[in-house]
């Protein structure tokens, strides 16, 4: 199995974004919160992207799909705080909806990544673009 660029997987890219948005948007959350829900959130986004990382690195596709699911999960956490967060009005519903499309578009990528390797299609990374399936 060749060694993956994870920079050009586009679920990574995706991931990437997502963490940097979770770190902007919690900055304005409470002092409070600091050890709470800001520190769960960013560790989750944080997560999302490094098990794509981890994944990409190991040597067999078991495991690459064994972190791309560990991901997915986190990813599903991430999705819970963001709804808490609006509940406890540290969201506002336009935001709130703008991250979780943001959670869905990620989550979509990598489902057609996993899907595609379990079919036994080996993805393709190109230096500069995003995930072909071949």
């Amino acid at each position: 199995m060749k060694t993956r660029r994870y920079q050009s997987i586009k679920a990574w890219q995706l991931a990437d974004n997502l963490a940097v948005s979770i770190y902007e948007v919690t900055k304005t959350f409470p002092a409070e919160e600091r050890y709470g829900l800001v520190s769960q959130m960013r560790r989750g986004s944080v997560s999302v992207a490094a098990n794509i990382v981890e994944g990409s690195s190991r040597s067999s596709w078991k495991e690459y799909l064994q972190f791309l699911s560990v991901f997915r999960g986190s990813l599903a956490e991430l999705r819970y705080f963001l709804h808490l967060s609006k509940r406890l009005g540290y969201l506002t519903e336009e935001k709130r909806l703008q991250l979780d499309e943001l959670c869905d578009e990620v989550a979509r990528v990598s489902y057609g990544l996993m899907k595609a390797i379990e079919r036994g299609v080996s993805p393709v990374y190109h230096a500069h673009s995003e995930v072909v399936v071949v």
